[in-house]
């Protein structure tokens, strides 16, 4: 029977190993991307000095409306918690981009991109760099999501194979050592290094393919009792026209925001609405929106997350447990950990099976 599973293991692994490899890589690289970021771009995303009240956010999206790149349109503004950290005036393109605004002098610092870096690794991460464009498919994503089923199915049957007959056993089965040479060192690399991680690349993989195939997004959902109907908000959001009469209103409505939540991580002010992040732990992508006047400023009505439809909980959870961020730092970092561990078990699986088959050739040496 383990001689079947080991044929099984090592079959759905050979193909695709090395797609494995270069997803679980980028994701890791993808998992602290904002502390990276803010220690590289401290010099545009952080104020020098937090001297006293901020300036109306009317005054300031009316001289970042002045600053738009060539089509681009403000969006909408975010404001941290963190008193030293700029204001943020996002824009319609390219995706992610905003402009930077020092919120106590009104000075624009500069326009912030998701760094080149950090583009490719998510890129190849999703789509192998065969990013979609609107209304095409792309083939990388369908190789990444075979790739991650495989993944599952050589995960599952590798634990199948890799448990100890004996009780006695399992301690030098769970053991990564270097003392009888670099054979025994990927050997326990490959075979300790996946059982220490397979529960967490299995909940990395399992909530992945949502976004690899309709067909597993509409199955994983109905496992919850729901059906899934949107996208979950990941479009553009609506422009706002240029000028600043637009935004008078603005700075009344975050006051009021701001004095009802003052838990607030980031509050993101758009036209009539604003949205309120305030979780650092559970679904990280929780968020309470609030409607108010476009001439007062006065606040309407409240989203509340905890009465949310369940669909919208579960599409915020499958992200955080995907990342990791559902428990903080401790669980990004297991979950960073966990996937180098996932990029080694594809490279020191074909070492082992380079080995294997080197030995099993007519005056072959190990």
């Amino acid at each position: 029977m383990k001689k079947a599973l080991r044929n099984i293991h090592l079959w759905l692994s050979v193909p695709l190993g090395l797609v494995i490899a270069v997803v679980c890589f980028t994701g890791a690289m993808l998992v602290f991307e904002q502390e990276i970021v803010s220690v590289t771009h401290r010099k545009l995303l952080f104020v020098d000095d937090a001297p006293g009240r901020p300036l109306p956010l009317g005054t300031l999206m009316g001289r970042a409306v002045q600053s738009l790149p060539q089509g681009a349109k403000a969006t909408g503004v975010s404001v941290s918690s963190d008193p030293r950290r700029a204001y943020r005036v996002n824009l319609s393109e390219p995706r992610g981009a905003a402009i930077v605004i020092d919120q106590y002098t009104g000075r624009v610092r500069g326009v912030y991109e998701r760094p080149a870096f950090f583009r490719v690794m998510f890129s190849l991460h999703r789509w192998l760099l065969d990013s979609p464009r609107r209304g095409e498919a792309s083939w990388g994503k369908v190789v990444v999501g075979v790739s991650v089923i495989m993944f599952v199915l050589a995960l599952l049957s590798g634990v199948a194979v890799w448990w100890p007959r004996r009780g006695q056993g399992l301690r030098r089965a769970l053991t990564v050592t270097a003392r009888h040479g670099s054979h025994r060192l990927w050997h326990s690399l490959h075979c300790a290094g996946g059982i220490y991680a397979v529960v967490l690349l299995l909940a990395m993989s399992l909530t992945g393919l949502t976004w690899s195939f309709r067909w597993y997004n509409a199955a994983f959902y109905k496992l919850f009792g729901v059906e899934n109907t949107g996208r979950g908000g990941h479009g553009p959001a609506k422009a706002e026209q240029k000028g600043s009469r637009g935004y008078a209103s603005w700075q009344a409505a975050l006051d009021g925001t701001k004095a009802a939540r003052p838990d607030f991580r980031q509050i993101t002010v758009s036209h009539g609405t604003l949205k309120v992040s305030s979780a650092r732990y559970g679904n990280t992508r929780a968020t309470d929106t609030y409607t108010f006047c476009p001439s007062t400023g006065r606040l309407l009505q409240a989203k509340l997350y905890a009465d949310a439809a369940k669909q919208s909980k579960i599409r915020g959870w499958i992200y955080s447990v995907h990342v990791g961020s559902f428990g903080g730092l401790p669980t990004r970092l297991l979950w960073f950990v966990a996937a180098l561990l996932g990029a080694l078990l594809p490279l020191t699986g074909y070492y082992l099976w380079y080995r294997r088959a080197r030995r099993r050739r007519p005056g072959g040496k190990g």
